[in-house]
């Protein structure tokens, strides 16, 4: 696919920075334009990658942020989006609308900017354009408190409903016991980075060869139609180099076509790789079972892509999902050190961590108003003296 992608927020415009390293140094041909918009004028200062005058500060009128941020509330976060989104359209004259499929709006559930902006944003894209508008949103990790928890249980409906199909990724599932919190963010978005670019670049022409049964941007686009959430599982496998280079004579001799004497290790080995995706962590867990439509992307050297390997895998998942609604293809890449799969979980329904996030936030709401409702009472016995006996001046 060929996208635009947008950032919202701080955690949002940290994931476009990574989406755009990892398309650089993997030599993958996905996105056709990045723009981040923050409330944070030090969070854009951060960015190594989205280009300067791609960076939108907004809410620099409003007397709550004066780039300063949406302070976690995304009520501001909301409001500012909404002023201030003839600024963010403008800079959207730029996006080369003959050449894109679609928009990737991406933002953190838990913060201010991100879970009150991205949903507003997401409904004016929607609006101005024909092409799709696909989310990527990060839920936040039980350690980041009620008040995050809140905000993303909050922002989910508004975000799904604003978008065509919203991508999650469960921070919770990915923390690392005594990992520091930067480390952690910059690890988590790597790990966003290459699961998404793996899957949404697929079939893309950037010099790469073209296989007879290479996926291309019409699979991905129907497998997102189904609307609701999904998930992203992800398996690769390093290739030895005198594998590669022995597989790779062969492959001269016999242009690559191994359909009459393919490798039995090729085809267990993408056959493994898919199981063990879906089998071990998904960017957000969920219930295979309840996805309606399904995808798998393989990638790496054309020599060790199995075409029986993922007709079989395809076969699996179709058993494993109860759907027939399952597309599979490869996506060569002729210099690649790994073997990797991405699979795509469409409108999964079974999720349990959106479950577990919504009692959260119930609960963190009940706190708020309990404390909200015994404050002015806690504050006036403070300033108070006991016998009320002292006259304020």
């Amino acid at each position: 696919m060929n996208l635009a992608v947008i950032g919202f927020g701080n955690a949002g415009g940290k994931i476009v920075d990574k989406l755009l390293e990892f398309e650089r140094d993997t030599g993958r041909s996905l996105w056709r334009f990045a723009l981040a918009v923050n409330s944070a004028e030090i969070d854009l200062e951060r960015l190594e990658y989205v280009p300067r005058d791609h960076q939108i500060l907004i809410g620099q009128t409003d007397q709550r942020v004066k780039g300063r941020g949406a302070g976690a509330d995304p009520e501001v976060g909301a409001s500012v989006a909404e002023r201030d989104s003839h600024e963010i359209e403008r800079a959207l004259d730029g996006v080369p609308i003959h050449d894109i499929d679609g928009f990737l709006l991406v933002a953190g559930l838990g913060g201010g900017t991100g879970s009150g902006g991205a949903p507003v944003f997401g409904e004016t894209l929607d609006e101005l354009y024909e092409e799709p508008v696909y989310g990527l949103g990060v839920l936040p990790s039980a350690d980041e408190g009620g008040r995050a928890a809140f905000n993303a249980a909050r922002s989910l409906p508004s975000f799904t409903e604003a978008t065509e199909n919203l991508l999650l990724f469960d921070n919770d599932t990915w923390r690392k016991h005594g990992e520091t919190v930067e480390r952690g963010y910059d690890r988590t978005n790597w790990e966003i980075a290459r699961r998404v670019v793996t899957l949404l670049a697929a079939g893309e022409i950037d010099g790469s060869r073209v296989s007879e049964a290479a996926m291309d941007s019409s699979d991905v686009k129907r497998t997102l139609s189904t609307g609701g959430v999904s998930t992203v599982a992800y398996a690769s496998e390093e290739l030895e180099s005198s594998t590669k280079e022995e597989k790779g004579l062969l492959s001269r001799f016999t242009d690559g076509d191994q359909s009459n004497g393919e490798h039995a290790d090729t085809t267990m080995k993408v056959h493994g790789l898919v199981r063990k995706a879906v089998q071990s962590r998904m960017t957000c867990p969920a219930d295979l079972s309840s996805a309606e439509r399904s995808l798998i992307v393989v990638s790496g050297p054309p020599e060790e892509v199995s075409q029986k390997g993922i007709r079989r895998a395809r076969r699996w998942l179709e058993e494993e999902t109860g759907s027939v609604e399952v597309l599979a293809g490869d996506d060569p890449r002729e210099y690649a050190d790994t073997l990797s799969v991405a699979v795509l979980l469409s409108n999964v329904t079974s999720v349990p961590r959106i479950d577990r996030l919504q009692d959260q936030g119930v609960e963190a709401k009940q706190n708020i108003e309990q404390q909200s409702a015994t404050r002015e009472d806690e504050i006036s016995d403070l300033i108070t003296d006991d016998g009320n006996e002292l006259d304020p001046i």
